[in-house]
C-alpha cells in the first residue's frame, strides 16, 4: 500500500512540476512570438487541458502524503526534517494554485471570452508569475524530497 501511495505521490508531483517547467521554459518562450490575439487563446486552451491535471495533483499529493506520514512515521512527531519541509512547501504550492485558479485564471477566462485581450493579457502575466514561483519551490521541494533521507 505504501509503495502504491508513494508511486501516486511521485506521479502527481512529476505531472505538476513537469507541466509547469514545460509551460514556463518551453511553451511561454515559443508562444511569445505570437501576437496577443493568437497567443492568449492558445494559453486558454493549454490551461483548460493542464489545470485538470493540477487539480488531480492537488488532491493526490496531500492524500498520499498524509497516508505515508501516518502509516510510515506514525504521525507528524516522528517525521524527518525533509518531510516537514516538503509538507510545508506543498501546502504553500497548493495555496498559490488555489489563488491562481479562483482569481487571475477566472478573470483571464472571462476577459478572453469577452474578447478583452489587454485585460486577459494582464491576468496571464499574473498567472505566469505565480506559476514561476510554484515551479521554483516545486523544484526545491522535489530535490528536498529526493535527497532528504541522505542528509
Amino acid at each position: 500500500m505504501i509503495t502504491f501511495a508513494l508511486g501516486l505521490h511521485l506521479f502527481a508531483a512529476l505531472v505538476w512540476v513537469g507541466g509547469m517547467f514545460f509551460a514556463i521554459m518551453v511553451l511561454r518562450l515559443a508562444a511569445g512570438e505570437l501576437q496577443p490575439p493568437v497567443r492568449l487563446p492558445l494559453w486558454g486552451r493549454v490551461f483548460a487541458k493542464f489545470f485538470p491535471w493540477v487539480w488531480m495533483a492537488v488532491i493526490l499529493l496531500p492524500l498520499t502524503g498524509y497516508l505515508m506520514i501516518f502509516s510510515v512515521w506514525g504521525g507528524f512527531s516522528g517525521l524527518p526534517l525533509h518531510i516537514h519541509l516538503m509538507h510545508g512547501i506543498g501546502l504553500i504550492m497548493i495555496l498559490i494554485y488555489l489563488h491562481l485558479w479562483f482569481a487571475p485564471y477566472k478573470r483571464f477566462k472571462n476577459f478572453l471570452a469577452e474578447g478583452d485581450i489587454p485585460s486577459a493579457g494582464a491576468n496571464l502575466n499574473q498567472i505566469r508569475i505565480m506559476v514561476t514561483v510554484n515551479l521554483v519551490i516545486g523544484l526545491i521541494s522535489s530535490v528536498i524530497g529526493s535527497t532528504g533521507r541522505y542528509w
